[in-house]
C-alpha cells in the first residue's frame, strides 16, 4: 500500500484516525484489505538497505512496524476488527484513542518530502525545533545529533514511536515553550529559559 498518492489526511472531517496494531509483516496486506473494503488507510514506508552474502538490496519497510493508520467511524468498527491480520485498535487502557491528525500530517509531509528517513526511538524530552527551509518547512520536532549529522525527530504520541529526518542545522530554529533543553553526549538536561 503506497501512501504517496493519498489525499491530505483530513479529507473526511467527521471520522477520526486510529492506529491499528496488526500482525508483524502483514501491514501491507491488512492495509490493502481495508482499502478494498472502503476504509481510508495510511501506511508510511522508509527505504532500508539490506546486505545478503552476495548483494545489497534496497527494501521499502513500514515506518511503524506492526502498525498502520485508518480513518473510520468508531461505532461501525466490527468489520475492521474482523480483518485477517488485525490485532487491535490502539488506545489507552482498553479505550481506543484517536491519533492526533496534526502528528499524522507531519509524518505524511516528512515521507512525501523524499528526504532520507528511518524509524527512531520515541523521545519525550528534547529541544523542540521548527524547520524553516526546504521541503520540510513548517514542521516541528526534536533536534538530535546522530552519526555526525543532525536530525529532526517527529513523534506519534499514542504509539510512542518516532521518525527521524536528516536536516541541515541551518534550517532549524528553536521553539521556546517555557524551558530550554540541552543534549550533552546523550544526556538530556532541562533548564528554565534565560538560564545559561
Amino acid at each position: 500500500m503506497n501512501p504517496f498518492g493519498s489525499p491530505p489526511l483530513n479529507t473526511t472531517p467527521h471520522l477520526a484516525w486510529f492506529a491499528l496494531q496488526v500482525r508483524s509483516r502483514r501491514e501491507s496486506f491488512v492495509a490493502s484489505h481495508l482499502a478494498g473494503q472502503g476504509y481510508e488507510c495510511f501506511l508510511p514506508f522508509y527505504k532500508s538497505v539490506r546486505r545478503w552474502s552476495d548483494r545489497l538490496k534496497e527494501l521499502e519497510q513500514p515506518l511503524f512496524p506492526g502498525y498502520l493508520f485508518s480513518k473510520f467511524d468508531f461505532q461501525n468498527r466490527r468489520p475492521l476488527l474482523m480483518t485477517p491480520g488485525m490485532i487491535q485498535i490502539v488506545g489507552i487502557g482498553r479505550a481506543p484513542t484517536p491519533v492526533d491528525e496534526a502528528e499524522l500530517e507531519t509524518v505524511r509531509q516528512a515521507v512525501l518530502s523524499g528526504l532520507p528517513n528511518q524509524p527512531w526511538p520515541y523521545l519525550e524530552v528534547g529541544e523542540r525545533v521548527r524547520v524553516n527551509y526546504g521541503s520540510l518547512s513548517g514542521l516541528e520536532g526534536i533536534l538530535v545529533h546522530f552519526k555526525g549529522s543532525h536530525r529532526v525527530v517527529m513523534s506519534v504520541t499514542l504509539l510512542q514511536r518516532s521518525v527521524a529526518m536528516e536536516v541541515d542545522l541551518a534550517w532549524v530554529t528553536p521553539v521556546r515553550k517555557g524551558s530550554a533543553v540541552r543534549v550533552f553526549a546523550g544526556r538530556i538536561a532541562t533548564a528554565p529559559i534565560g538560564t545559561p
